[in-house]
């Protein structure tokens, strides 16, 4: 935007307010500060929405932007969505069309209302289409954008760190671990499950888990701290900055993760990846990427863990695929040419249509 000389607003919604997780991705992703930071909270799902969409509709009505763009499936997501279309504002999603099916997740919620809301649809890979199309989304609405996370990630690839040295990894020697999806650490039953997968990973090769403050409130919360500080070869990290992050993934003989984005990721650097759930919302991270799904029995994962260590080991033995269409690094680029088009009038916003 800022190369093409079009005006924006950057508003950071508040909804992370460590600054582990907020303020260091805006200093290694060399993004500008933002104009307007909302105040967060840590309540509950409805009193976070509830705190965005008061605090995005006040930024709204005082600045009155051509269009809204919002990224992804978060509370924040949802939230700017609905202040947005309550007042009439044309709304763009980043990351259009992704599901799960699985309506126990927040974010399959926050997806599928968001993208019934926008004017423009702006979709990461090909199996996004036919979700839109069967929930009644128009053709001329869903443009094909890429990943733009890729674009983030390539970034960050480019300017590498001294983490492995810092923890006493070498390459391909370690396993790198994030867990913080609700299903997975919200309750005691759940949350021993996926230490205990952790455990299995830690008994193959040292494996370092950045804990998200979200899981170590719940461990605390649930008497399982101790358990988790305790886990056999496993080292347990703050939350890292992005550049560290990417130094850490792209180095990992393997990823264990609850995180789409980071499905996205490892199938963009050719990690392998092991999902901690049942199911995935990004299925072209499994078909066309280095993903397998094996949900949470320490057991599989074991299992699961140490086939893909060996095939870390063995170059000749590893699959060698092509990233996704649009997985580039050329997805910002695409993005801000269909904004221009949808300034331009093309599709015209859902607003110009007949009034009830």
């Amino acid at each position: 935007l800022t190369r093409r000389n079009e005006p924006f607003r950057l508003v950071h919604t508040g909804q992370h307010f460590d600054a582990g997780m907020s303020d260091v991705f805006f200093r290694d992703l060399g993004m500008p500060e933002p104009h307007t930071r909302l105040e967060g909270t840590s309540g509950s799902h409805a009193e976070q929405t509830a705190s965005i969409l008061v605090g995005v509709e006040r930024e709204l009505i005082a600045h009155r932007p051509e269009i809204l763009l919002v990224v992804g499936d978060v509370t924040s997501t949802i939230a700017a969505a609905l202040a947005a279309s309550k007042l009439g504002i044309p709304i763009v999603h980043v990351e259009a069309g992704l599901r799960s099916r699985d309506w126990t997740m927040p974010e399959e919620i926050n997806r599928v209302l968001t993208d019934q809301l926008s004017d423009l649809l702006l979709i990461p890979s090909d199996d996004a289409r036919p979700n839109l199309l069967r929930e009644g989304i128009e053709e001329e609405r869903i443009v094909f954008v890429g990943n733009v996370m890729i674009d983030s990630l390539r970034y960050a690839a480019s300017r590498p760190t001294d983490v492995l040295a810092r923890f006493g990894f070498t390459p391909s020697g370690f396993a790198l671990a994030t867990l913080h999806r609700p299903a997975n650490v919200d309750s005691k039953e759940s949350l021993t499950r996926v230490l205990d997968a952790l455990e299995s990973i830690g008994a193959i090769l040292p494996t370092i888990f950045p804990v998200h403050p979200r899981t170590v409130a719940r461990a605390s919360a649930l008497g399982l701290e101790a358990r988790m500080k305790s886990l056999p070869g496993v080292t347990l990290a703050e939350p890292l900055g992005y550049n560290d992050f990417v130094t850490l993934l792209s180095s990992a003989a393997l990823v264990a993760t609850d995180s789409g984005g980071i499905q996205e990721e490892t199938t963009a650097l050719g990690v392998p990846c092991l999902t901690l759930r049942e199911g995935t919302e990004r299925p072209i991270t499994v078909t066309e990427g280095t993903n397998v799904i094996v949900g949470t029995d320490p057991a599989r994962i074991r299992e699961e863990a140490q086939r893909a260590f060996e095939l870390s080991r063995d170059a000749n033995k590893a699959p060698k695929k092509a990233p996704p269409r649009g997985w580039d690094g050329a997805a910002a680029t695409r993005i801000v040419d269909a904004l221009v088009q949808f300034r331009a009038g093309t599709p015209r916003p859902k607003t110009d249509g007949p009034r009830a």
